[in-house]
């Protein structure tokens, strides 16, 4: 749950404020793609044995190329329906985060920590029904649990170290930073998973982190801003998404490599996120007594500021009159957010960590759009800059360019 992404890919837990704008847009979370987004899944073309009979061999053929065709169709229709559903909730999540805000402005502290620790409990819950159901079988259970350990050490070392930068940076350098979470996730792919990108690819790519960065940016001068402050903590920043883009990269490892241990099977994506959100909550509670000092609550406060966070997010008690819009609009972002991180990782599990990534930044300024309009809780609204369409523009660019380029090989498909 870094800054820059997303935890067991729970992200925008602590947002940065545009001091220029009214609203508060969320950072993005970026997630090597072998293949773009219109790929036709992992169906794959199965040799028929040769029979001496003719017919029955030109009606094998036909069959076969009929199955193969439907089976890549039907890949095709499903990885686009998960991107679309994954931008959607995307969408919802940044803007139903924002009016949750307003919600618990007071205590976003306590919303982050309470999703981190209830999705391990609502992770674990599911996870356990699907188990009983058999959809989770014991091999799926039985994958080794060190990378899963792996992933939480990393999303928690990116959400201290995203914390700590976060506090001294400026609020509109911080997203622009974030997008450096793609570049990093391209060159873990390509180093760990030995991903190969044409070079149309890694253009679209950086095409797409250009066009959020003006976007989001609205023609602000962040050397100016970055004038007073050291070095050391943008870099910190980009670090911070180094961390979460190599745990995105894990992640996407342990499907493609789940597929040999199970024979082929698909691992459930609960498993994942279930055992990957338990191993974060554990570092993140041993680093507690660090985050919560970053956020300016003395350790000995906590369970206070605990308490009155519940009674906030429940509309009761001496804090409900500071609450309005509780605990509708924090139950609804919870929701969202659920079924966000839920189609994100399927969209990891069926294409790739960095596809999942274009489709998030896609989410961005379709966010800030519909940020900028009057809402409830949010009548104001707000105007938007030439900037802004000059970064959509950007972005869409982006995609198309990645998206339209034949994907380069693997080393492992060219034996």
């Amino acid at each position: 749950m870094a800054l820059c992404s997303t935890s067991s890919l729970h992200l925008h837990m602590f947002p940065c404020r545009f001091h220029h704008t009214k609203f508060q847009p969320l950072l993005s979370m970026s997630l090597s793609s072998k293949l773009p987004l219109h790929f036709s899944g992992n169906a794959r073309l199965h040799r028929n044995h040769v029979q001496h009979n003719p017919n029955v061999f030109k009606f094998r053929a036909s069959s076969s190329n009929s199955t193969s065709s439907s089976s890549s169709g039907s890949g095709t229709n499903l990885i686009l329906l998960s991107s679309a559903i994954t931008v959607t909730t995307a969408v919802a999540n940044r803007v139903l985060y924002k009016l949750a805000l307003v919600a618990m402005k007071n205590y976003p502290f306590f919303l982050a920590q309470f999703i981190t620790f209830g999705y391990v409990v609502i992770y674990f819950s599911i996870l356990y029904i699907r188990y009983r159901a058999r959809i989770v079988t014991d091999e799926m259970l039985a994958i080794p649990k060190l990378r899963f350990v792996a992933i939480g050490f990393l999303e928690a070392l990116g959400l201290v170290t995203g914390m700590s930068a976060g506090a001294i940076l400026p609020g509109p350098v911080i997203p622009i930073l974030n997008q450096t979470f793609l570049v990093w996730q391209l060159m873990f792919s390509t180093l760990l998973l030995r991903r190969r990108y044409s070079i149309n690819q890694f253009i679209g790519c950086l095409l797409v982190a250009a066009g959020v960065v003006v976007a989001i940016s609205s023609g602000s001068n962040a050397g100016q801003m970055l004038s007073d402050v050291q070095v050391f903590w943008p870099a910190l920043m980009i670090v911070s998404c180094a961390f979460q883009a190599w745990a995105s990269v894990i992640k996407e490892y342990i499907f493609i490599d789940s597929a040999t241990r199970l024979k082929h099977k698909s691992l459930d994506i609960f498993v994942v996120n279930s055992f990957g959100s338990g191993f974060q909550a554990l570092f993140v509670l041993l680093s507690l007594p660090i985050l919560s000092h970053l956020k300016g609550i003395p350790l000995d406060q906590l369970p206070s500021y605990l308490k009155s966070g519940a009674g906030c997010f429940l509309n009761l008690g001496a804090v409900k009159p500071n609450c309005d819009g509780a605990p509708l609009l924090p139950l609804l972002y919870v929701i969202t957010n659920l079924a966000f991180n839920i189609s994100l990782l399927n969209v990891v599990k069926t294409s790739s960590a960095v596809v999942a990534s274009l489709l998030v930044m896609l989410s961005v300024p379709i966010s800030i759009y519909i940020l900028s309009l009057p809402l409830p809780y949010l009548p104001e609204g707000t105007s938007l800059s030439p900037f802004f369409l000059l970064g959509c523009a950007i972005l869409l660019c982006g995609l198309f360019l990645y998206n339209t380029t034949r994907p380069a090989r693997n080393s492992s498909e060219d034996d």
